[in-house]
Parts: C-alpha cells; sequence; structure tokens
C-alpha cells in the first residue's frame, strides 16, 4: 500500500506508469511529473479505469474515501464512470451558474455592444472586488439577506455611493440570469430602501461671472498639447458630457453643416450639438493635427484610441483649479445654470442640449431635432456670452490704462 512518503518520493520517466494501492486505486505518474489518482475496476465484465484527481491537492486518505464511494455505486449496480461524468458535468454547470462567472459574461456581452474601457473596468472592480464575498455563490443561492450582508460590508467602510452602484449592477445582473434561465428572481429588488442614503454631492462647478471669465482665460492660456487646449476650450462652449467630449468622432462632425450628430452614453440616442462659430473654429484648427485618427482627441500613446477620461480634469488641476472648485462635468451644470438665470433661454431648449429625456405634453420623448433652430442661437448666444466673460479683464484694464 502507499504511504505518503513513497508518494512523495515517486518519479517521473518517459512514459506513464501506475503505482498501485489497494482495491483498485493507484497513482498514474506521468511525464510531465504529474501524479493522478485513478481507480480501476470491472462493469459488465469490461475493464474501466476513472480518474478522481491530482496528488497533493487531493490527498491520500481523501482519493480512498473517494475510491469507496465508487466502489459503493459499482456493487449497487451504477458504471462509476457515468456517475463521474455526471457529477463533472454538475460542478461544470455550478461554475459556469455563479454570481462572478454570469456578471463577467454578461460584462463581456456589454464591452461587445460599446460599453467604454472605463466602465468595463469599474464594472469589473463591482463583481471581483465590491462584490467579492458572493462571487463564488451559485447565483440562485444568492439571496436577499446575502447580497445585503456583500453591500453592508461597503457601507462600513464608508463608501455609501459604491454600495448603491453595487447593489444597481448586482440587480442587472439578476436580471441577466433570470432571462438565461439560471435564476428565479431578483433578490436586489427586495433591497429597496435597505441602505443608507449618501450625501447628494454635485458636480463642482462655477456659475458667477466673474469666476467664468478668470476659468476660460486660464483655460484660453494653457500652454499643453494643442489637444488637450482645443479640448479645455470645448468643454465650456458645447457641454457634453465628458466621456462624449473625449470620444468624438471626426466622422460625426460636419464642419460645413456647423453641426456634431453622434449617439449620446447615458441614453443610447441620437443627439445634435449645432457648432458656433468659435466652435468650429477650435475644430478647424485642430484638424490638420489631428485628421489621420478617427478620433478628434486622440491619446498620446495611441492614435487608435481617444485621450484618457483624466486628461481635462488633470489640466484644470494644473491650471490650479481643485476638484472642489470645477470638474469636466461641472461645465455641463455651468451653461445649464447660467443659460436659465443669466441669458434666460427656455429650460426646455437647455434640456434638449444637455441631452436629458424631455417629454411632450402627452409624455412622448422629443425626438433630436426638436427646437434646433432655436437650439442653434442658444448654443451661438452662449459662446459669444463667454467670448465676453473671457475679454472682461482685457476691457477694465484698458479703462483703466485711459483713466490713468
Amino acid at each position: 500500500m502507499l504511504t505518503d512518503t513513497k508518494l512523495r518520493a515517486l518519479k517521473r520517466k518517459e512514459a506513464s506508469h501506475r503505482v498501485a494501492d489497494s482495491n483498485g486505486l493507484c497513482i498514474e505518474v506521468r511525464p510531465t511529473g504529474a501524479k493522478v489518482w485513478r481507480y480501476r475496476y470491472r462493469y459488465a465484465g469490461k475493464p474501466s479505469i476513472v480518474t478522481m484527481g491530482e496528488y497533493p491537492a487531493l490527498s491520500l486518505m481523501q482519493a480512498r474515501a473517494e475510491r469507496d464511494k465508487l466502489r459503493a455505486l459499482l456493487k449497487g449496480g451504477a458504471n462509476p464512470a457515468h456517475v463521474a461524468r455526471a457529477e463533472r458535468a454538475v460542478q461544470a454547470e455550478r461554475a459556469n451558474s455563479t454570481f462572478g462567472s454570469i456578471g463577467l459574461e454578461l460584462l463581456a456581452k456589454r464591452a461587445k455592444e460599446g460599453l467604454s474601457p472605463g466602465s468595463v473596468k469599474r464594472e469589473r472592480r463591482l463583481i471581483e472586488k465590491d462584490l467579492a464575498s458572493i462571487c463564488d455563490m451559485p447565483i440562485a443561492d444568492v439571496s436577499a439577506p446575502i447580497l445585503l450582508a456583500a453591500l453592508r460590508k461597503l457601507e462600513q467602510r464608508g463608501i455609501v455611493e459604491t454600495a448603491h452602484r453595487a447593489r444597481s449592477h448586482a440587480g442587472r445582473v439578476f436580471r441577466y440570469a433570470i432571462a438565461t434561465g439560471r435564476a428565479q428572481r431578483n433578490p436586489a429588488d427586495d433591497l429597496a430602501g435597505a441602505l443608507e442614503q449618501p450625501q447628494t454631492k454635485h458636480f463642482a462647478s462655477l456659475t458667477e461671472p466673474d469666476r467664468i471669465g478668470e476659468l476660460l482665460r486660464a483655460l484660453w492660456a494653457y500652454q499643453g498639447s494643442p489637444v488637450t487646449c482645443a479640448a479645455l476650450r470645448l468643454a465650456p462652449m458645447l457641454f457634453v458630457r465628458p466621456g462624449e467630449l473625449r470620444q468624438a468622432k471626426w466622422a460625426d462632425i460636419d464642419l460645413d453643416a456647423r453641426e456634431w450628430r453622434y449617439i449620446t452614453s447615458k441614453t443610447k440616442t441620437a443627439h445634435i450639438v449645432p457648432l458656433s462659430t468659435q466652435a468650429a473654429a477650435v475644430l478647424e484648427e485642430l484638424w490638420p493635427l489631428t485628421k489621420r485618427s478617427a478620433y478628434v482627441f486622440p491619446g498620446v500613446r495611441s492614435s487608435d484610441r481617444p485621450m484618457s477620461e483624466n486628461t481635462v480634469n488633470a489640466a484644470l488641476r494644473n491650471l490650479g483649479f481643485d476638484g472642489e472648485t470645477i470638474v469636466g462635468h461641472g461645465f455641463r451644470a455651468m451653461a445649464r445654470t447660467v443659460l436659465d438665470e443669466v441669458l434666460g433661454f427656455r429650460p426646455d431648449y437647455i434640456e434638449h442640449q444637455l441631452a436629458h429625456a424631455v417629454r411632450d405634453p402627452l409624455g412622448r420623448a422629443y425626438n433630436r431635432t426638436a427646437h434646433l433652430p432655436e437650439r442653434r442661437k442658444m448654443m451661438q448666444g452662449w459662446a459669444d456670452y463667454l467670448d465676453s466673460l473671457r475679454n472682461s479683464e482685457k476691457k477694465v484694464a484698458s479703462i483703466r490704462k485711459k483713466v490713468a
């Protein structure tokens, strides 16, 4: 009979060879050095063999216990090889039905459908890090209390917003599992109101004319790459979502018609951005520099990819504007407030231009061309207003010089 000492002493040879233990159990030593437990038996008069596992992951004691189970099956009239195959199939099915495996399957599907690399990275972290405690569980076994316990760990770390994002994403995974026949219900729905509510935090923005003028003068004086300079100048003029700006493509921009047409990242709907004279001028200046790339703002390392999602915010930090003062997304809040409260444009025009979901009195979604002539006037008026704020210091300086 074999012992652990004998097992450790076994050496590999040019061909596989077996060393018997007892009652059909043997160890097979392969040319690679792997030592594999196998059970030999006869069924219906024919010799057969079952692979059980690899030593030392499956210990001598465990291998003997597994052999005894197979012998009991054989005495009961079953073929151990058929039973082993069925068990492996069940184990494989369970492995493909864990919360983590289904979550990653869904993520691969969403990435193929156009989910941005940044979002892929964030969703992968939600599955593998933030929800790690349920990642290896069969999804059908994840109940509302178990999911809540996983989310509570995030709350206890003080990242309440992440806990809410994790609950929302878990719900998406459960809905996909239900649709593909691997779950019956969505426990994330049962947790509505169970988590601590996060404190609302708005994107940092500027709305005071003097501060906006100061910001604009800094943006126009930025000494970085021409691509970053152009992005900084267009961000306040166009006030689109930061990800949409950095992923802008030349194929979607018509400088003759003064339009940028694309599919929004959040609502996945067609959107039109009228280009003011100033915005078109920035793009015309950038065209000779980046026209060989599909992207208006190509990345530094590769022109086949857009600029980094942190480029604009990093440039703002370099200019001395911290995250409490302004961030890339804050240009949208700035435009929304000033267009309404200072320039007096209709709120529905503004909401359309922000690519928010706007509905008519009957509850129907407006199409992308709604109020387009008025929005053209608004975008030109907005660009002119920004120019007036940016040049206001020069005017004050010239007046002071004349008085002196």
